[in-house]
């Protein structure tokens, strides 16, 4: 302080700066107060005043199935709330029926599926079962060349094509192959079969007992080549005049095939009898009997056993419309084979008369042995042409057999356990009901551990009435 009773500027301004170091400080602590206070208020407000309620703004205007509803538990129309709803018994008595009722719908699909695929007899078919059975075996098949030297096999854009008019030879019969050579687009390519060799084939039991013979290809336009030059090389093959007049089974042709610098082999098959068991008249006669259009071919047996005869059937446009077959065993002598076309098979397919019996084949069949069948020459080509039919007829009658029935029945049986299984899993059973006792059979008091019945409100006795109350237990009088 200054000797004239003045504050000095310097005391001025210490009490200044400690003026701002202290006012920042007191403004913190008056806010942090003031906060705490205004918390502690709305703590206690929430903790006094009853809650409210939200669900009317958060509600959705269509609730979706099983959404929880305002003041409620989660709606028991959804699948959800439905399902924990449910007990344990319940949820596994509806898994019961739900694989009940998954084996119904299998028991019944198998039961139609067998009723509609023996609708017909087994040996009288429409040809879309049998597609690969409706032409006779005529294999062709590719086979591209590979280049063999000595650095390893390489694949070339050359593929060698081979054909075969017949897979079953008969006695004289004579079977024909071709070669030919192409690129990937099918232009032809030089060819020529340098060797070929006929023997037994390798997979047949004691095979190599007959020594190979060597086969001529060329394509000079004789012994079954088409034409000479077309780069179609061509070869025919008799067994019994070429080294095979009495070997039954299996026969191979090794082909070594080269065209330009490429050289590759492969090969052909054939199934030989030497002496056919049995043979086709060519005689068909045609009849109808129980609904079906039978056509009985004749046939002479030499070596009775079991027979399987096969035919094929087209409509008068030439659309194939069934395979027919007959399987049974034939003495020696003149019989008939009955090939039938079936009535219902006629009257669903609906085709277009006459038909045409063609390209009929046959084969005794061996118990034991390979081969397993001594082969019948087969009738290529038209057979017989029936005569035209109304679909009147015929019958529409289903194929009907003591097996059919008995699968039929066993199947049904299935379908019925299930069903019943089904339906008795389905519902819990009601528990039943516990009949009251009659009114003379109630003891005059109750026991202590039952409920009691509420009294009848006492009432004051009529003016001049001196009787005494009724109490709670004695019971009133009418």
């Amino acid at each position: 302080m200054a000797p004239d009773g003045t504050v000095s500027a310097s005391s001025r301004s210490r009490g200044s700066g400690w003026r701002l170091v202290f006012l920042p400080l007191a403004l913190a602590i008056l806010g942090a107060v003031v906060w705490w206070s205004r918390g502690v208020g709305a703590v206690a407000e929430s903790e006094s005043s009853p809650p409210v309620d939200a669900a009317p703004f958060a509600q959705d205007e269509h609730p979706s199935p099983g959404a929880p509803t305002r003041g409620g538990p989660p709606s028991s129309k959804g699948p959800v709330a439905s399902v924990a709803a449910m007990s344990p018994e319940e949820q596994e008595r509806e898994e019961r029926r739900a694989l009940w009722e998954t084996r119904l719908e299998r028991a019944q699909r198998t039961l139609e599926s067998y009723v509609v695929a023996t609708r017909y007899p087994p040996d009288s078919r429409p040809s879309r079962e049998h597609p690969d059975q409706m032409e006779l075996p005529e294999p062709e098949r590719t086979r591209r060349l590979v280049s063999r030297t000595g650095s390893g096999d390489s694949a070339s854009d050359v593929q060698m094509r081979l054909k075969q008019d017949k897979v079953f030879v008969v006695g004289e019969e004579s079977v024909l192959f071709s070669v030919a050579c192409e690129d990937e687009r099918h232009t032809p390519r030089p060819c020529e079969v340098v060797s070929a060799v006929a023997h037994e084939a390798e997979h047949v039991p004691g095979a190599g007992g007959v020594k190979g013979v060597p086969l001529a290809f060329a394509d000079d336009g004789a012994e079954g080549d088409a034409r000479a030059g077309d780069g179609i090389i061509t070869g025919r093959f008799q067994p019994s005049r070429q080294g095979f007049p009495l070997y039954s089974g299996t026969l191979r042709v090794d082909v070594h095939v080269r065209s330009g610098q490429v050289e590759d082999s492969s090969f052909f098959d054939i199934l030989y009898t030497p002496a056919a068991p049995a043979t086709f008249t060519r005689k068909v006669r045609e009849v109808v009997e129980n609904g079906s259009l039978q056509l009985y071919l004749g046939i002479q047996v030499r070596k009775a056993g079991r027979y399987v005869v096969s035919g094929r059937l087209d409509d008068e446009s030439g659309v194939a419309f069934a395979y027919v077959s007959f399987n049974e065993e034939l003495p020696e002598g003149a019989h008939e084979v009955k090939l039938t076309v079936f009535g219902k098979l006629i009257i669903d397919e609906a085709p277009t008369f006459p038909l045409l019996l063609r390209d009929v084949d046959g084969f005794l069949l061996k118990e034991s042995g390979d081969p397993d069948r001594e082969l019948m020459a087969t009738l290529r080509g038209p057979v017989h042409t029936t005569r035209e039919y109304a679909p009147t007829a015929f019958s529409p009658a289903e194929w009907q057999s003591e097996e059919r029935t008995r699968y039929i029945n066993r199947l049904t049986q299935d379908v019925d356990e299930a069903k019943q299984q089904r339906d008795s899993t389905g519902t819990p059973s009601p528990a039943p009901k516990k009949e009251a006792p009659a009114q003379k059979d109630l003891p005059a008091r109750q026991d202590s551990d039952t409920k009691r019945e509420p009294s009848p409100r006492k009432e004051a006795p009529a003016r001049g009435d001196t009787s005494e109350p009724q109490g709670a237990d004695t019971p009133r009088k009418p």
